[in-house]
């Protein structure tokens, strides 16, 4: 964890996740936002199994419902991250210089110091 810079000197929570380039793979820029939505569509019935939104009888207990859901968003997390390396390797795209700006961004509008 580290600290930020203001006098009360709060800490600033941040999550690292690592995931690693799938080298087994081909992916375009395509195929890459359509898996995107495949897996996002996956996280979005696992919540509303949990929450009983698809009309079926909730059979899952919540911590198991849970873990599901957390096993989903990792996928939407791989996918994500896959369509980065796309955008490096095959569009030259500097995302050091993308991650930088998203954090002023979310700065600016006061989500985070």
């Amino acid at each position: 964890m580290t600290t930020n810079n203001k006098v009360d000197k709060e800490p600033l929570v941040s999550k690292t996740v690592t995931l690693p380039r799938l080298n087994r793979l081909s992916p375009s820029l395509e195929s890459t936002a359509l898996k995107i939505m495949e897996e996002s569509g996956e996280l979005a019935q696992a919540i509303g199994k949990l929450r009983g939104l698809s009309g079926e009888q909730q059979c899952l207990e919540e911590e198991e419902a849970m873990q599901m859901v957390a096993r989903e968003l990792v996928d939407v997390a791989q996918t994500a991250v896959t369509m980065m390396f796309v955008l490096e390797e095959q569009y030259g795209i500097d995302l050091e210089a993308i991650l930088e700006e998203h954090l002023r961004k979310l700065r600016f509008k006061g989500y985070c110091d």
